[in-house]
């Protein structure tokens, strides 16, 4: 918990901070606002970094104790670069303001009272890692580990809890939501959550989601510890409050027992994390909770162009529930963002390697460049590209398309048609069979020659007892045909997979999503060596250690990742109907939303060039060739803010 700045060399006569001078005006209300309950809605690139340390040292210039101040973030690192930036301001330490996140304050509370709910003083706060072992030991002990249908593996039974305090959901409604594979197992999976809570409170353990469950329940079930933390801390600064969830929106509320002065800074528009347990409600229902709250608004954007924030502006307008407002810039001047259809996915793919090496010539570092998508493996024919230019890049958020455990399996079908002697596919395909280990692999590998051919292979398969081998054998064997096309070969090889995959993986429908999209990809591939060739080029030398932010590398990241950062040009990819927002984000509005406010994440997060681009045609597993339509919130946007081309890339 970041409780203190850095101490602060105590100058002989402190400057005086022309607040008025330094921040706008808006800025400037919400600075100076000191009593009652105020709600700061900060647009994209608004200051809101700024606007929290001038009001902490504007706090502390009106005389108010520092240790009457709590600031709440969702990083150590956030708190102490406000607590440290405020100091420096003051010319003076802040070593008593109460700084960090949720979690690192409830630990701090539960330290001095945990006695209250049972704990003991010197109780210890699990790790993941032992998490997951305490709840193996537990599936273990009650026999849960033959049950005979399938059981969450111990990381998904530690998603599972964590996923039930921090998004208000009971056992059964998390499964109905996000794991209903694991439906029928919900008695066992009771059974074991009463036995994990009851060895947590027997040993003395918390897990991390514990810290803000018991925190709520100390100030919930203790009036006078309650009415002790609240008279302490008489000013509640909250972070970053539209991705606060239920049990954080309620230590706030239960914190302000004795006086309302709670600034809660956040922006509802930028409400993204749902799947984490975000409660969008939560911003929305801020002055609900708190009567007579203020609502100030930060609106001047510092960091884009005005024909960008008008995109952005235009995409959130259509949002059905929001705080009004209307991103403007002092950069009036810029380029007007550009929304390209290309022809196919692959030529999206070129033509983002195309511009960001236009840019490159230019003189512009690709560590100011950034590729976003919605979802991980959109990104997986740019990755392919990207290797064949020779252009480092860096992916955040998602599997790397060709480091997933799921990608390689399906792929090493492939690789022994392509190559019957290839001893290490071999191996990986025989070892995802049920019933078969290492000695039957190495017994099959062990007949590997310089003359041994698929019909070798099959021959030995087909003539195993085992069904499991005999079924990978027709499976080859009709891979084999000459007849076959790339994509049905694929598409073999995946009906053969899936039953493994739906066995291997507790986070199947996601790796399956993926697997489907590689069978587009192989679309533009009439010849099985030629796509696997460009599968397996080699990465530019060093990439998987590239990690200094000096380095120059373009990125690639998900949405979500994204958010909070910034580059000069910005590509959004895959921006079509059904893609983004995703079709399976339609089953409700609340959904459809949360993509509306992805959207206007990614285009604010370009400050000089935003390009966005979507293919008309596309390739999926179940539709077959299908036309895309742009994605609705660009519909939206009128025609005179983005500039349509339609993009021909040819090969050389």
């Amino acid at each position: 918990m970041a409780q203190s700045s850095s101490p602060v060399a105590l100058p002989s006569h402190p400057r005086p901070i022309h607040y008025q001078r330094e921040l706008n005006p808006a800025q400037y209300r919400a600075v100076t606002t000191l009593e009652g309950p105020v709600l700061v809605i900060a647009g994209a690139g608004s200051g809101k970094t700024r606007t929290l340390v001038y009001r902490l040292a504007y706090l502390v210039d009106q005389g108010v104790d520092p240790g009457q101040i709590l600031l709440l973030t969702f990083t150590r690192k956030a708190a102490r670069e406000m607590l440290t930036r405020a100091a420096e301001l003051l010319q003076r330490p802040l070593t008593q303001v109460m700084g960090g996140t949720f979690h690192s304050v409830c630990y701090h509370w539960l330290r001095r009272y945990g006695q209250l709910l049972g704990y003991p003083e010197g109780f210890t706060v699990m790790d993941r890692a032992d998490q997951e072992h305490l709840l193996s030991l537990l599936k273990e002990q009650l026999g849960l580990k033959a049950t005979g249908t399938p059981f969450p593996r111990k990381e998904t039974l530690a998603d599972i809890i964590s996923g039930t305090a921090n998004k208000n959901l009971s056992l059964e409604g998390l499964l109905a939501r996000e794991y209903p594979q694991f439906l029928e197992q919900l008695p066992h999976l009771e059974r074991l959550f009463v036995a994990y809570q009851g060895e947590k409170t027997r040993l003395g353990l918390m897990d991390y989601d514990d810290l803000l469950v018991n925190g709520r329940r100390l100030l919930a079930e203790h009036e006078g510890v309650r009415r002790q933390l609240s008279e302490r801390y008489r000013f509640i600064m909250v972070d970053e409050y539209q991705d606060t969830n239920r049990l954080q929106a309620e230590l706030v509320r239960l914190l302000a027992y004795t006086h309302t002065n709670v600034m809660a800074v956040g922006d509802d528009c930028q409400s993204i994390y749902s799947f984490r347990g975000a409660d969008f409600r939560n911003i929305m229902d801020f002055p609900r909770l708190f009567p007579g709250t203020r609502i100030i608004k930060l609106e001047e954007n510092y960091r884009s162009t005005q024909p960008i924030l008008d995109v952005a502006n235009a995409i959130i307008a259509g949002a059905r529930e929001k705080y009004t407002k209307c991103l403007f810039s002092r950069r009036r001047e810029g380029q007007r963002p550009v929304l390209f259809q290309t022809g196919s996915e692959n030529e999206q793919s070129r033509l983002v390697v195309a511009k960001v090496q236009e840019l490159r010539r230019q003189g512009l570092p690709l560590s100011r460049m950034a590729v976003l998508f919605r979802a991980a493996f959109h990104s997986f024919d740019l990755e392919i590209e990207l290797v064949r230019a020779g252009l480092p890049f860096m992916k955040f958020g998602g599997f790397k398309f060709m480091e997933s455990a799921h990608i390689k399996d399906l792929l090493a079908y492939l690789r022994v048609v392509a190559n019957p002697r290839d001893k290490l596919s071999w191996n990986r395909l025989l070892l995802l069979l049920p019933g078969i280990g290492r000695q039957t692999a190495a017994k099959f590998t062990d007949r590997m020659g310089p003359d041994f051919t698929l019909d070798d292979a099959l021959t030995w398969l087909a003539g195993r007892r085992q069904a499991a081998l005999k079924e990978l054998a027709a499976t080859l064997a009709s891979l084999k045909d000459p007849g076959q096309t790339l994509i049905s070969r694929l598409n073999l090889a995946l009906a053969h997979y899936e039953p493994l995959l739906r066995s291997r993986f507790d986070d199947f429908p996601k790796r399956l999503r993926d697997l489907e999209h590689l069978v587009t990809i192989t679309a533009r591939y009439e010849e099985l060596n030629a796509f696997l060739n460009d599968l397996t080029l080699d990465p530019p030398a060093g990439l998987a250690d590239v990690t200094a932010p000096t380095h120059d590398y373009l990125t690639l990241s998900t949405i979500h990742s994204a958010k909070g950062l910034e580059w000069e040009v910005v590509f959004i990819i895959w921006a079509a109907e059904g893609r983004f927002p995703a079709y399976y984000a339609l089953n409700s509005l609340e959904e459809e939303e949360e993509e509306r406010r992805l959207m206007y994440v990614a285009a604010t997060r370009a400050k000089d060039r935003l390009f966005i681009l979507y293919p008309a045609l596309s390739y999926t597993k179940s539709m077959g060739m299908t036309f895309n339509e742009p994605s609705r919130f660009l519909a939206e946007v009128p025609k005179s803010l983005l500039v349509p081309l339609r993009a021909e890339i040819r090969e050389g």
